[in-house]
Order: C-alpha cells, then structure tokens, then sequence
C-alpha cells in the first residue's frame, strides 16, 4: 500500500534557488566566486541593522513578538497607514502561500503573466486554483490582456511591478487605469518587491494611496533586495483591515523572527543607505546596458536591479561556463539569462568573463 499526496501538488516542482557560492567553490576548485544570480544588494544590509541585530544577540532564548508590533507600527508611521493595515512576514514568498491560502478555493481561476515570479502559480496550483497565463508584450505586462482574461471565475489577478525577471514596468497611469476595470470582488495583488530601485517619474511611487481608493487591493514589498536583509526572511503587505485581519487567521504563530523584525526598524530608519544603494544600482545598470550595446545583445529596459539580457547562446550553457571562471548568474530561457547588478568591480568582472564566454 503507498501513500497517496493531493492531487493538487502532483505537478508541481520543487523551486531551484540560485547556486551557493561554497558549492561552486567546491565544484570548480575555486578560491574566489562573485554571485550575481539573487537579485541582492552589494552593499550588504544598514550598518544600523547589524547593531541592532547584535543587541537582541541577548534575547535568542525568547519567542519573537508574535504580533510583531513595533514593525508594524514603525512601517505604519513612516507610510501614513494604520498599523491594522500592515502585515509582516517570512518574506514575500510567505506572504505569497498565505495569500492563496486565504483566497483560493478549487476551480478559481488566478490570473498572472508568463514570464514572471514563480511563486504565483505554485501556489494556485497548490490550492487547486486555475492558473490563467496572460503573455508579456515586449517583455512587459499585457495590461489590457488581463482584463480580457477575466472571467467569472477570477479570483485574484498577481502584478508584480517591475517585474521579475525581466525587470520591466508598466506606469501608474496604466495601473490605475487596471484596476478602474477590475471587478471589486476580485483581489489585485500589487507585489512591489523592487520599487525602491525604479528611476522613471511615471511610476506609481506613492501606491500606498490606491489603499483608499481600491480595497480590493493588497501591497507587497520586501526588506530582501534594496534593504539587504534577504537571509533574514522579512517582508510586508498593506491592505485593508479586512484583508488582514483575514489573512492573519492563517498565518503561522512567530513567523517573523526576533532578528528580523528589529532589523527591518532599524533599516527603515536609515535613509542614507538606501540612497546609496539606488546610486550605485542606477550608475552600474547605466554600465551594463552601455556594455550590452557594444556587444551588439539585446536586453529589457530594467527599472529593478537585475537585467534581463539575450546572450545569443544557449543560456544554461552561458552559466555553466561562467560558474567555471567563478561567476554565478541566472539562466532563463533559451539565450536569455538574467543577471544582478552588483558592485563596479563585480559589474566589470561579469563582462570581460562574459566576452570570453560568448
């Protein structure tokens, strides 16, 4: 007799996360590796975080604040929002399951792009959702294709702006303009994971207002990327109380730990590390694309701190490669390859290994 699993995870694979560095090092003999394939800052995390960090060193023996209040409350003052409107998690990818969790019944239909963050369509699946694939239009979202794809059956339609992987934005005229048409009883889930990167005027910086306008909408961002926490695991969503107040009825107990929580206060309050990791993300993007265009490669315009780059190789084999010469990227699909955007040395290194590549 075997043990039988539900139905609704028999397709689903297990998620492949980008190459640790010690395993390249061992794999290859390597002494030095740059990793450039997770979309993390450079720069680390705030100086004031590892203070902070070092201090609650003293606490580990205690459970973390469950409810995680002076997260919620510092998010909430430095946003104008309510702390009721404010949920942190174990970073997006949590928030993404508890998400579906709270939503998805069997037969919904969850709409999203093809080309986009994996995590969505997992977790349809895995509550017996219909995963609805709307495809990009010049590596960008098809707006107005999702708003054909509504159905009745629609439950929730994922955005995620700018976009992973591909690095491309759609402006806040457009977003706006969406979610106009969206039928309320559907929820729009605005994932923002990447907005502290973006530099073009047009987008829609400020969403949190849209919280008054739309309640079907839910906000998620990340301490992972600019902020430099992504070994802690810590992210937050803002909607309406409703919303949360829901979403909280599935959520684990003490899912944020204590290190995380005090280190994403203590990077709120530290302004001037996030002005120098946007400076040194614009100047090293500016780099590459110039790079890009001497080589004769196509990429998509990028507003996060990755790029979306056509190798005009097979794309696993342009990784593979490059693991060797001690340099960690992300293959995509066919010659597309998607690489972080790091450090000018880093950024350097990445392109005279890739000439020797390709």
């Amino acid at each position: 007799m075997s043990i039988n699993f539900r139905e609704e995870i028999k397709d689903l694979q297990a998620y492949k996360p980008g190459k640790p560095i010690e395993d390249v090092k061992r794999e290859y003999g390597l002494d030095e590796v740059i990793k450039l394939a997770s979309n993390e800052n450079p720069l680390g995390c705030s100086p004031k975080a590892i203070e902070a960090i070092k201090k609650a060193c003293d606490n580990l023996a205690l459970y973390p604040d469950g409810n995680a209040t002076l997260l919620k409350e510092k998010i909430a003052e430095k946003l104008n929002i309510k702390p009721s409107q404010v949920l942190p998690s174990s970073g997006s990818d949590e928030m993404i399951d508890q998400i579906s969790k709270t939503f998805i019944d069997k037969g919904d239909e969850i709409i999203m792009a093809d080309i986009t963050f994996p995590r969505y369509i997992a977790t349809a699946k895995m509550m017996g959702g219909t995963p609805v694939i709307v495809p990009l239009k010049d590596w960008a979202y098809d707006l107005e294709g999702m708003l054909e794809a509504i159905t009745d059956k629609t439950k929730i339609i994922w955005l995620c702006n700018p976009n992973n992987p591909t690095g491309t934005m759609f402006t806040k005229e457009k977003l706006i303009n969406f979610l106009d048409k969206v039928p309320r009883d559907i929820v729009v889930v605005y994932d923002e994971a990447y907005n502290e990167y973006v530099t073009r005027d047009d987008y829609p910086k400020n969403s949190i207002e849209l919280l008054d306008d739309y309640p079907n909408i839910i906000i998620m961002r990340t301490f992972s990327k600019v902020y430099g926490l992504a070994s802690l695991r810590v992210g937050y969503t803002m909607a309406s109380e409703e919303i949360i107040s829901n979403i909280n009825k599935i959520r684990g107990p003490f899912n944020v730990n204590t290190l995380a929580q005090v280190a994403a206060i203590a990077s709120l309050e530290d302004d001037d590390f996030l002005r120098k990791s946007y400076e040194l993300n614009k100047e090293g993007k500016e780099y590459l694309y110039k790079e890009f265009d001497s080589m004769g490669l196509k990429y998509a315009p990028s507003e996060t701190n990755h790029i979306f780059v056509n190798v005009n190789k097979n794309g696993q084999e342009v990784f593979v490669e490059l693991q060797k010469k001690g340099m960690i990227i992300r293959p995509m699909q066919d010659t597309w390859i998607r690489v972080s955007i790091g450090t000018m040395d880093q950024n350097k290194k990445f392109i005279k290994l890739l000439k020797e590549v390709i």
